[in-house]
């Protein structure tokens, strides 16, 4: 049997729209309780005022002893540890997020596009939690020391607890997102929008995007700004390395066997 006479993985799997819709509707529900669930679990313990001294940890090692952060706001207090809670729990829950969306997408895909789908599912989510980790633990300690040295004496630094969330926050997705930088070069290779050949053409050009991009979006000092742009040029070689091994393992049927002559 030739190529073109193969079955088609996907006859037979077409559904009504309205089960469409119910399924999702399922699925969203059940990445909801698993986000509610972890939230309570960590309202429960270690509790929304541990993980927000827990954040805040980097901070408040760096300045002066005795100083603690303020709330200028009077429900602040209450409304922040939640916050922080909520986004806790949501990255508890992230592994059930991301399996909800693959069990519904997967019915309408081949079996070559699972291929390529789940693996950059998974390593989207490590790759994200380990930009947020880095920032967490490596990048705030250096920032906050390096800014507080270069803080008057006559200044006593007292941070608002809302300002330092927001910050947090900005800083998180902008490490997290950079951090992505490996499936942003896969899926335009797999997808040939780009060749590997003019990826690799490109990397000068990256290099000073990376390092505006940092620029812009961390503080104003060295260290935050060569913290990010670094890995991101280090991370963009590692795209190129592993485009080369989603090419050669999602290849079509068809584009991996040539049909054969009659």
């Amino acid at each position: 049997m030739s190529a073109n006479d193969k079955p088609d993985e996907l006859a037979g799997t077409e559904q009504p729209f309205v089960s469409h819709l119910v399924e999702l509707r399922d699925r969203l529900v059940w990445a909801l309780i698993a986000i509610a669930v972890s939230f309570g679990a960590l309202c429960l313990w270690p509790g929304p005022g541990a993980l927000y001294d827990y954040l805040a940890m980097p901070l408040v090692a760096q300045l002066p002893e005795g100083s603690k952060l303020i709330a200028t706001n009077p429900i602040s207090p209450f409304l922040v540890p939640l916050k922080v809670t909520l986004m806790g729990g949501f990255m508890l829950a992230l592994p059930v997020v991301l399996y909800q969306i693959w069990a519904f997408v997967a019915p309408g895909l081949y079996s070559h596009e699972k291929r390529l789908v789940l693996p950059l599912v998974v390593s989207s989510t490590l790759l994200f939690v380990g930009g947020v980790a880095f920032c967490y633990f490596f990048v705030f300690g250096k920032v906050f020391a390096f800014i507080q040295s270069f803080a008057p004496k006559s200044i006593t630094a007292a941070p608002d607890i809302e300002a330092y969330l927001g910050f947090v926050l900005t800083m998180f997705i902008a490490f997290g997102a950079a951090f992505e930088v490996p499936i942003a070069v896969v899926v335009l290779a797999r997808l040939n929008i780009v060749s590997i050949q003019k990826l690799k053409e490109w990397r000068g050009y990256f290099i000073v995007v990376a390092f505006i991009i940092a620029a812009v979006i961390t503080p104003p000092d060295v260290v935050s700004q060569l913290s990010l742009a670094i890995p991101m040029c280090l991370l963009y070689e590692v795209g190129i390395w592993a485009a080369h091994l989603f090419i050669k393992h999602t290849k079509a049927p068809d584009a991996e066997q040539p049909t054969a002559e009659t």
